[in-house]
Parts: C-alpha cells; sequence; structure tokens
C-alpha cells in the first residue's frame, strides 16, 4: 500500500470507512435479532456482540501495530479512543430528538454499571503506565491481566442485574427501554430470517468491519506519516475518530429502533472491551505496551473517564430539558472534550 499515492490512500481510507458504517448498520439490526431470539437482553446484547464486533477495527489496528513494533499507535488507539467514543453519545443524543435528552430515554441503569466497567477497567490501565516494562507477566502487564478480569466480572454483574429484578427500575414517563417494536406489538427486524441465516449475516457484517479496520490502519498510518503527523496524536484522534464509524451507524440504527439501552451500551460496552486489548498488544509485542503511553494518551484517557462519569451521571439523574437539540450531558461532553484537545500535550 506504501506505493499509492497521497489521493489513492485518502480515498482507502474513506471508503474503509464507508464499509465500518454499512456494516455497522447490519450488525445492529443481527444483534437485535441474536437478542431476541437467544434471550440475551437488551443491554447484554449491545455489551457484548455490538461491542465487541464494533471493536473490530481496534482488534486489527493493535495487532498489526503491535506486530510492527508501532506502541504508541496501539495505545494511543485504545486508550485516547474511549474519549472519541463517548463523544458519540452526542450525536446519538441529537438523532434521538428534541423533546427529551438521550440519557433521560435510556430508562433503565444498566447502562450506569457499564459505564462503571469503562472507569475500573481504564483507570487500572492507565496505572500501568507508571509501572516499569521489567514488571510483567510473561510479557504483559499486570494491569492488562486484571482489566481482563475486571472486565469479565462486569459481565457477570451485568447479567446478573438484567436477571434479577431487584436491580431493575421504573422508567420515568417518556423514557423508552426496550425495542420499539415490543412495546408497539410489531414484529423484530429478520422475524422471517431462521437463525443461521441472521447469524450468516451478522458474521459477514463483522468480517466486513474487520477489513474495512486493517484498510482504515494500513491508509492511515502512512496518511499520518507523510503528514508529518505523531502516531500517539493521529491514533488517539483521527484513527480513533475513523474506527468509532461502527459504533456511530449501529447506535443510531438502535436510536431508530427505539432502542436507546442498546445505543448506550454499546457505547460503554466497546469502550470497555477494547482497553482488554492491551493484553493482546502485550502478548504480541512481548512486552507491555502500556509503557508506551504519551503524556497525551493519559491525558485523553483522564477526559475518557470523566466524560463516562458525566455521562453515568446524567442517567441517574435523568435531565428532562434539551437545548439546541441536546441534554444538559451532551453538551457538558463536548465541552470536556474540546478542552482536553486543546490542552493536549505535545
Amino acid at each position: 500500500m506504501g506505493a499509492l499515492s497521497t489521493p489513492l490512500l485518502v480515498l482507502v481510507f474513506v471508503a474503509g470507512g464507508a464499509a465500518t458504517w454499512a456494516a455497522g448498520v447490519f450488525l445492529s439490526n443481527t444483534t437485535d435479532a441474536l437478542d431476541d431470539r437467544f434471550g440475551l437482553g437488551d443491554a447484554f446484547g449491545g455489551l457484548v456482540l455490538l461491542a465487541i464486533t464494533g471493536t473490530l477495527p481496534e482488534i486489527a489496528i493493535t495487532v498489526s501495530a503491535a506486530r510492527a513494533g508501532h506502541l504508541d499507535l496501539a495505545v494511543g488507539d485504545l486508550i485516547g479512543g474511549v474519549a472519541v467514543q463517548t463523544l458519540v453519545l452526542v450525536i446519538l443524543d441529537a438523532v434521538s430528538g428534541p423533546e427529551r435528552p438521550l440519557s433521560y430515554l435510556v430508562g433503565s441503569l444498566l447502562p450506569v454499571i457499564e459505564a462503571l466497567i469503562v472507569i475500573v477497567v481504564l483507570g487500572t490501565a492507565l496505572g500501568g503506565a507508571a509501572l516499569s516494562p521489567s514488571k510483567n507477566v510473561f510479557g504483559a502487564s499486570p494491569t492488562s491481566i486484571a482489566v481482563v478480569v475486571l472486565w469479565l466480572l462486569g459481565l457477570w454483574i451485568v447479567n446478573r442485574a438484567r436477571m434479577h429484578p431487584e436491580y431493575h427500575v421504573e422508567a420515568p414517563p417518556g423514557a423508552t427501554p426496550g425495542r420499539r417494536y415490543r412495546r408497539q406489538g410489531d414484529v423484530h427486524p429478520y422475524a422471517g430470517a431462521s437463525k443461521v441465516r441472521v447469524l450468516a449475516i451478522f458474521l459477514a457484517a463483522a468480517v466486513v468491519t474487520l477489513v474495512a479496520g486493517v484498510a482504515l490502519q494500513a491508509s492511515g498510518s502512512l496518511l499520518a506519516s507523510r503528514a508529518h503527523i505523531g502516531g500517539a496524536v493521529f491514533g488517539a484522534t483521527v484513527l480513533a475518530v475513523a474506527t468509532s464509524l461502527p459504533e456511530i451507524s449501529s447506535g443510531v440504527r438502535a436510536v431508530q429502533l427505539g432502542d436507546m439501552q442498546l445505543a448506550v451500551s454499546d457505547i460503554f460496552g466497546g469502550n470497555a472491551f477494547q482497553i482488554t486489548l492491551l493484553l493482546v498488544a502485550d502478548l504480541i509485542a512481548g512486552t507491555p505496551v502500556i509503557v508506551a503511553a504519551h503524556h497525551s494518551d493519559v491525558w485523553l484517557g483522564a477526559a475518557g473517564i470523566l466524560m463516562t462519569g458525566i455521562a453515568a451521571m446524567a442517567i441517574v439523574a435523568r435531565p428532562q430539558r434539551t437545548y439546541l437539540w441536546l441534554g444538559i450531558d451532551s453538551l457538558a461532553l463536548i465541552a470536556v472534550y474540546a478542552v482536553a484537545i486543546a490542552l493536549l500535550p505535545k
């Protein structure tokens, strides 16, 4: 790909972004159907199915960057990407309509638990940046291992919470928990399709997302090099935005389906899962990659924790008013991210 001209690289980059967007729509629809067929639950489906498939571009980028020794690019995309992907909630808020904020319409506290998982695993990962590379377990940082353990524990807690009625709360008037077709008695997506067909479409969309992620990483890295943009900055900004396209498209589709909980769970679930990829990067590189984190990565990671906390508090507080079509929490997310980018360490 290095022999391609810059205009052709831009075309590859744009095509990769378009492919991830289109695949995200199919992923959202099929996840909706698989949730219904296998009884996974709205929040759990977003936390696992959409989260993992939406993170396929990050998987491709992490593996490629770790194999090539570009540890700063891998860390920048995984850590810095949390803030960018949390900002996707603003887009979903705008799509949900001007009457009520997205945080009000969710109508469930399960996404709050998912947000706390993000805060816990990201905070743990950032702590590893202070450790020496010599402090490792078979080449992996102890914090990378801890992140995976904490993520799995978080999945167990969410699944337990969704299965037990004592964890459920009454949705406020006007909130829309669950799919619209269930509330209105309509049929679900792919109602006439077999489980095999739905699963095949889901897997095909996942493959497209993965291939597009490879194209984004390869073309994006070359474009960054030719534009003399540092790998850490590029990974945490431009590349993170491009690889957030699956979350944007699947989240928008979930909102269109009337399932605000699935849309929000997709964002929090993807953010939590992508931090577990640090362990994958460690094992491939043979050394803890978190120690390659720049000040900009730690800064954006802290911003991601703050933004996640704001989003979680809004779901608990349930603000009812919108300003310029957005909830007060979305305006706060925009402000925090803008300040984080303006003060981004060099």
